[in-house]
Order: C-alpha cells, then sequence, then structure tokens
C-alpha cells in the first residue's frame, strides 16, 4: 500500500472553505485555516487541490 499525507500550508490558507465543501471527510476550517481531518484517499482530495484559489493544499 502506497502512503500519502495530505498537507495543508498554513500560511497559505486564506480559509475561504472550498476544501470543506468539496471533501468535508477530510477537511475542515477552524480558526481560520483549513486543517486535515483524516489521511484517507478519496477522489475528492484531488478535487479540493484543484479548487485551492492559493495552492495551500498538497499530497
Amino acid at each position: 500500500m502506497i502512503s500519502m499525507t495530505i498537507k495543508v500550508d498554513e500560511d497559505k490558507c486564506i480559509g475561504c472553505g472550498s476544501c470543506e465543501s468539496i471533501c468535508g471527510k477530510i477537511f475542515d476550517v477552524r480558526g481560520g485555516k483549513a486543517k486535515v481531518k483524516v489521511q484517507k484517499e478519496l477522489p475528492c482530495v484531488n478535487q479540493a487541490i484543484q479548487s485551492c484559489p492559493v495552492q495551500a493544499i498538497s499530497k
């Protein structure tokens, strides 16, 4: 099994919530910044990465 880590660069994150609205099982916006709730490969993770307006999400 390939291990991957979803990361949010909190310095870049503007807390817009697009990742949470697209992939709420993985992302949560708290304190104005996106957080990763659980490390799990779901198709919506890639959609969230692509939708981030400041490219703050990577894996």
